[in-house]
């Protein structure tokens, strides 16, 4: 056996931070003492409690540094080592039960050092319970380590004192080579790494935003980690430097290193059986369960990691699942999923609302001699079953991708876009606007359902999950200068060039269609924006509802930072105040978000306006009540469209013979996958189309249009 460090047992409980580190004038448990919120009133053991202690099979290696509060039970303290300063609160003759595990309250079978206790704890058969503050009603069952060090960083990349900087967690996000490297902290937002990942040229903003990072912690030793009032931890292996929030539900982890796992009563957090996570930080409401694997991640609020999930070196945004599969150095927008054991994602940039098929690998496929490429997908980005895409590749939003091996690189700037790789014509297909042409339930209903499962209490980063949004309707506009100067034939059938990065025929399907369908929508979304700009505010007449419109002809540019959509002349604005400290911290950089959220209803009427003149070429004199009456009836026949389309498409899974043949009649179909005219989303669609008709009516003859 090899022995590397021997000291005398006496100091065990001692000695936590080396003396170097320790301010003049202070002891060891300074920073313990400052962490300690409880409010207990402690005080030393009695003759008589000592007695009842021993009895119980209990030691000390002193006595007089164990303390109690005034309702202390020695009785409820058995075959328990104690080490250095124990502070022990109220217990009490009951048990606590969770999940069907109770427990009764009280201190058995562990080793016990330097740690302070809430009230009515429940801690039985801890092997190593060192240097933990923990909260009121707590149960700790079977646990081998729960342990803290006294460098500990809880999967903050900062450095304590004495520390080197190749000890730094980082993460290398969008880029294998760490290109993009960002060092993570409890409370970053998915706009605070696109950001940081994004603006690698501009070397003053990076030092500030390790400057933000490194104001956020203290660089000194000596802090203890923290389990929250009501956490449950059971039959777990290795918790080492891991700090624990209230109401968390840990069982039957392997081995927990170097977290924040943020949890309270409204966001509870869980971490199940066989999971081994490593440097990373848990946000509120996560939950990771069964043989899960972890290394160097953020998951932001209500994510979720399950079913031998390996994420590794990746950002995983709010309102997202990935199961079975592995990620790698990957930043991934919120709503995302993830559910196939043989799909691989890895250096990526996924902008949201995205799903990844069974057999999609994106990223592995490299044309480098360095793992040093990049792939960026706009927001609904759909890669069909046993895609295989090749770095670089570059998709605008609500891209879907047929199934197949994709063999070079590709640039799709237009969205809405169906891509297909033609094997037996060897070339790309695309069709431009496929969504509203062929499949309007699945688009709808993303939108919706993201908007519904959005599970966040404190929505820092405002989320437009429409897919008609200022970014969609620009990318639109810009894909229609490209459309128009096509010269398809009688078919439709366009060629272009410099899509693909091989020498194969690109093809783009439905030129004039996908033209067609473009300009009503961005009518439809200007529209359907002046219309409830009307329904939140009460205009005299159509010249006062004029006046409310901004007088900019000037459309305006977006950017996607990390699901919220701002203008671009704010993120410069925001990036020029970081650099000359008018924005000092992280939380500034929140508080702009938060801004931008507020302004962002007035932000996109204003760009929802700017476009309905610019697809009309007409200036803000020409839009007339005549010309507003037209665009309202316009809009009514667009939804009724949509709605059809929503229906239609639907429908196709109650009438194609190949979805029937495995119902022996109508009604066992009805009772597996519900009635077509029950359908819930449907209704709610033709619902809203019906609310919009009775607006339009009211306006018309409110306005004398």
């Amino acid at each position: 056996m090899n022995i590397l460090h021997k000291h005398p047992v006496s100091d065990l409980g001692y000695n936590f931070i080396e003396a170097q580190y320790i301010p003049k004038g202070k002891d060891e448990y300074y920073l313990r003492n400052a962490q300690n919120h409880s409010g207990i009133e402690y005080r030393k053991l009695n003759s008589l409690e000592i007695e009842v202690l021993v009895r119980n099979r209990n030691t000390s290696d002193d006595w007089n540094n164990i303390f109690v509060s005034k309702s202390f039970n020695p009785e409820l303290v058995k075959n328990c080592q104690f080490y250095g300063l124990i502070r022990i609160g109220k217990l009490e003759p009951y048990y606590l039960e969770y999940h069907n595990l109770r427990m009764p309250v009280g201190l058995y079978n562990s080793t016990i050092i330097s740690c302070d206790f809430g009230n009515n704890v429940c801690i039985n058969n801890a092997n190593y319970l060192s240097h933990y503050i923990i909260g009121n009603d707590v149960m700790i069952v079977n646990v081998n380590e729960l342990a803290t060090t006294d460098n500990a960083k809880f999967g903050n990349g900062i450095l304590k004192e004495g520390e080197e900087n190749k000890t730094r967690v980082i993460l290398e996000l969008c880029n294998e080579n760490g290109g993009r490297s960002v060092i993570p902290f409890n409370g970053m937002l998915t706009g605070d790494a696109y950001m940081w990942s994004k603006y690698r040229d501009d070397e003053a903003l990076l030092e500030k935003f390790k400057e933000f990072t490194e104001k956020k912690f203290d660089t000194k030793r000596g802090y203890y980690g923290e389990v929250g009032d009501r956490t449950v931890i059971k039959n777990c292996k290795i918790i080492k430097d891991v700090w624990i929030g209230s109401d968390a539900y840990l069982k039957g982890a392997n081995k927990l290193k170097n977290l924040t796992i943020n949890s309270d009563k409204e966001r509870r957090s869980q971490i199940g059986e066989g999971c081994e996570i490593v440097n990373g930080i848990v946000g509120y409401g996560c939950r990771i369960f069964y043989g899960v694997k972890a290394v160097r991640f953020i998951m932001a609020s209500h994510s979720q990691l399950k079913y031998g999930a390996r994420l590794i070196n990746s950002y995983l945004g709010n309102n997202s699942t990935i199961s079975c599969c592995e990620v790698l150095n990957s930043l991934i927008f919120p709503a995302h999923e993830q559910h196939h054991n043989n799909s691989f994602l890895c250096a990526a940039l996924i902008m949201g609302q995205s799903n990844l098929a069974a057999g999609a690998t994106i990223g592995s496929n490299h044309n480098s001699r360095s793992p040093d490429g990049e792939m960026i997908a706009g927001r609904g980005f759909w890669p069909g079953l046993c895609v295989s895409l090749k770095h670089n590749s570059k998709f605008a939003s609500f891209t879907i991708l047929a199934k197949g091996d994709f063999p070079a690189e590709i640039n799709i700037p237009v969205p809405f876009s169906l891509v297909s790789n033609d094997v037996t014509h060897d070339k790309l297909v695309i069709i431009p606007g496929y969504w509203f042409l062929y499949n309007m339930y699945a688009l709808a209903r993303n939108a919706w359902k993201y908007a519904d499962r959005d599970n966040r209490t404190e929505k820092v980063q405002h989320i437009d999950y429409d897919f008609l949004a200022p970014d969609t309707i620009n990318e639109i506009l810009s894909s229609l200068k490209l459309l128009e100067i096509l010269a398809p034939d009688e078919n439709g059938v366009a060629d272009v060039t410099g899509w693909e990065n091989s020498s194969r025929k690109t093809e783009i399907l439905k030129v004039p269609k996908a033209i067609a369908v473009f300009k009503e929508l961005i009518r439809y979304y200007g529209t359907i924006e002046l219309l409830e700009h009307i329904k939140k505010n009460k205009f005299i007449g159509f010249d006062d509802f004029k006046k409310s419109l901004s007088a900019k002809i000037q459309r305006s540019e977006w950017l996607n930072i990390g699901g919220q959509l701002i203008q671009k002349t704010e993120i410069e604005k925001l990036k020029r105040n970081i650099k000359t400290a008018k924005i000092k911290s992280w939380d500034d950089v929140h508080n702009f978000y938060r801004q931008q959220g507020t302004a962002y209803e007035t932000d996109k009427l204003n760009h929802a306006y700017t476009s309905l003149l610019e697809i009309l070429n007409i200036t803000p004199r020409q839009f007339t009540p005549a010309l507003f009456k037209e665009l309202l009836q316009q809009a009514i026949v667009t939804k009724e469209w949509m709605c059809k389309g929503i229906y239609d498409s639907r429908a196709k899974d109650y009438t194609s013979p190949f979805r029937k043949m495995v119902y022996d009649n109508n009604e066992e179909m009805n009772k597996v996958i519900g009635r077509l005219e029950d359908n819930s989303f449907i209704q709610q669609e033709f619902g809203m189309l019906d609310e919009m008709k009775k607006q339009v009516k009211s306006v018309v003859r409110k306005y004398k249009l």
